[in-house]
């Protein structure tokens, strides 16, 4: 049988300078979303995780939510 390998555009990058799409995936206090909200898998909610705390630590994302 031939295996089905995905595309690498089909895969899910979470670059930690793009922090417009990284804020799509915290909520309103500032908490990154569970995966249950995300709809990721595992190893993508943990890439996630990273790119969005390498954007607090430079200072592109907010550690807490403006009030």
């Amino acid at each position: 049988m031939a295996k089905i390998f995905k595309k690498q555009s089909d895969s899910t990058f979470f670059d930690y300078k793009d922090y417009k799409n990284l804020q799509r995936y915290i909520n309103i206090y500032g908490q990154i979303e569970s995966r249950k909200k995300t709809g990721l898998t595992e190893s993508q909610q943990r890439q996630l995780a990273r790119a969005i705390k390498r954007a607090r630590h430079l200072a592109l994302l907010p550690f807490v939510a403006n009030n």
